[in-house]
């Protein structure tokens, strides 16, 4: 009675069982659940759309790179292209035929470079009568400002007309600072306006050789010089933002003004480098006034303003031979900031102008072609994005669903044909090639999203971080190290503190790019273990890429030239 008393007492409902399989078998169970019906539709949608995408990033490239081997052998050079005549002195009419000319330098907090841009523009060779210095400081630091002002009550003593100009507030940032410089009753006589940011340094002849062609030819806007860099060789984070905005000066530039006198004003034209600074060139103020002038509704102001001028009818020169040194970011945090400006406002101003250039009469319909298609669609967006989704999410998830297949071509040739077109306008790094489209992938992440940040006018879409500039300070830090210390064993890798010349930098943990390691490692696992394709070898070079960008280090290894 007792044995039958207790098994009444226990319901069978809640005597325990031994599954018949584990937990990983009921994870594979429903891993081929919805693998067929849901995944494998999805991913093949994926692939046939990343290969659209490829294509057209393919042609976009091709293109370009026919149109530049033509202009290279059959172009005539900018001075034969427009009439251009030196402007001379003239002793019966002194300087009145050289046009007064505006120079604005905008600042923020630049305690390292404000010397080096002032100077640079103080020395220019202008006529003193003819020549407007303006100083456009929105520094928060007073510090600062007090050494700004003081650099310009420098030059002024030495009879150059140079103006200290400070805001109460930074409303509209940089653009909001040029449009009130503008307003200033001391520059209404001004025809011209040559903008420099506080880091670059132009050549004493550079107006000389820029104004020409807007005081002889009344339909050019805008004159944009070349940007050189002169800390490419800092680190290995200067040779890859060397090696993108090469091709952009070299190909995309000259490609623009020689086939459709358009493009951005240097505002992120580059296939996996998108960048907006608006500096090195010299603006016809009167081709800004028609063109609505400076407006802060984006981070791309010099670029809004350069397509209203277009859609206005009005022509731009890009002269390559004209070179101004400028200075890459040098760290890792600042040049995210940088990208996310430079992808964010490209895509945010499509949105908001697109329709204008659909309607927009003036234009001819190949070059509304040009603008939306090539310059927005293509190289603002798409070039993000499939770098991103189909070399770091689709072709890594194909590895865990192998029914969906990746045409060697598209996973292969595509992309190895891309790349050699980009490489072409930094010849020097090409030992760095490989690398370079490892960090390129990584960048891409952060450029989709900021891409659809821009697109959807969501989050950060307005946000405004200054890239920080570090003038000479690492070149003195290394000079004093090398005065104090034995010359070391020559070594192709060299990692450093920060504060040292190449700077070894540590910010916070990236947990978005750690994730992606973390995702790529077990996709390139699994296709070590079951693929046939041995698409491990890139996934785990991918891998420590993310891993390093992810832990905060960057930048540390100093190339080889």
């Amino acid at each position: 009675m007792g044995e039958v008393s207790q098994k009444i007492m226990i319901p069978e409902s809640f005597q325990f069982h031994v599954p018949s399989y584990d937990i990983a078998g009921q994870l594979t169970l429903m891993w081929d659940l919805i693998k067929t019906p849901l995944l494998v539709p999805l991913l093949t949608l994926g692939v046939y759309i990343s290969l659209a995408m490829s294509l057209m990033l393919l042609m976009e490239r091709v293109y370009m790179g026919i149109v530049i081997v033509l202009v290279k052998l059959f172009w005539k050079k900018p001075e034969k292209r427009y009439k251009w005549e030196a402007l001379q002195d003239d002793i019966e009419s002194g300087n009145l035929n050289f046009p007064v000319v505006l120079v604005q330098i905008p600042m923020f907090n630049e305690r390292e470079v404000y010397k080096l841009s002032i100077g640079a523009a103080s020395n220019l060779s202008w006529p003193a009568d003819r020549l407007v210095i303006q100083v456009l400081d929105d520094s928060t630091d007073p510090a600062i400002k007090q050494m700004v002002e003081l650099e310009c009550q420098r030059w002024a003593s030495k009879g150059i007309n140079i103006r200290y100009q400070i805001r109460e507030n930074r409303t509209g940032y940089k653009a909001g600072a040029l449009k009130e410089g503008l307003k200033r009753s001391y520059v209404k006589h001004c025809e011209h306006v040559c903008i420099f940011d506080a880091d670059f340094q132009p050549e004493p002849d550079f107006l000389r050789r820029a104004i020409p062609f807007l005081v002889n030819n009344p339909d050019i806007a805008l004159v944009q010089a070349r940007w050189r860099f002169v800390n490419a060789n800092e680190c290995l984070l200067t040779r890859m933002q060397e090696m993108s905005l090469d091709y952009h000066f070299t190909v995309e530039q000259e490609v623009g003004s020689a086939t459709h006198a358009f493009f951005g004003f240097n505002e992120g034209l580059n296939v996996k480098m998108n960048f907006n600074t608006g500096t090195a060139g010299v603006w016809r103020i009167a081709a800004i006034n028609d063109a609505g002038g400076w407006k802060d509704r984006t981070t791309v102001e010099d670029m809004d303003l350069a397509v209203r001028a277009s859609l206005r009818g009005w022509k731009f020169v890009y002269l390559g031979d004209l070179q101004v040194k400028s200075e890459l970011p040098s760290t890792f945090k600042a040049f995210r900031f940088q990208q996310h400006r430079w992808s964010c406002g490209p895509a945010n101003l499509f949105r908001k102008m697109v329709m204008e250039i659909v309607r927009n009469k003036t234009v001819k319909f190949w070059k509304k072609v040009y603008v939306i298609y090539s310059f927005f669609f293509v190289r603002k967006i798409i070039a993000h994005m499939v770098t991103f989704c189909f070399y770091c999410v689709v072709l890594p998830l194909t590895i865990l669903v192998p029914e969906v297949k990746v045409p060697i071509w598209g996973a292969v040739y595509i992309p190895s044909v891309i790349t050699v077109l980009n490489s072409v306008g930094t010849p020097r790094s090409i030992h760095l090639l490989f690398y370079w489209i490892l960090f390129e992938n990584v960048m891409s992440l952060h450029r989709t999203k900021a891409a659809l940040i821009g697109l959807l006018e969501t989050g950060r879409v307005n946000e405004w971080v200054v890239t920080e500039k570090l003038g000479n300070t690492l070149q003195k830090a290394a000079d004093a190290k090398k005065s104090n210390t034995k010359a070391p064993r020559k070594s192709r890798f060299r990692f450093t503190d920060r504060n040292s010349v190449f700077a070894l930098t540590y910010n916070r943990l990236n947990t978005l790019e750690l994730g992606f390691a973390a995702f790529l490692f077990l996709c390139g696992c699994f296709d070590f273990v079951n693929g046939k394709n041995n698409y491990f070898i890139y996934l785990w070079l991918q891998t420590v890429t993310f891993f390093i960008t992810g832990i905060g280090y960057v930048g540390t290894i100093i190339p080889s030239s």
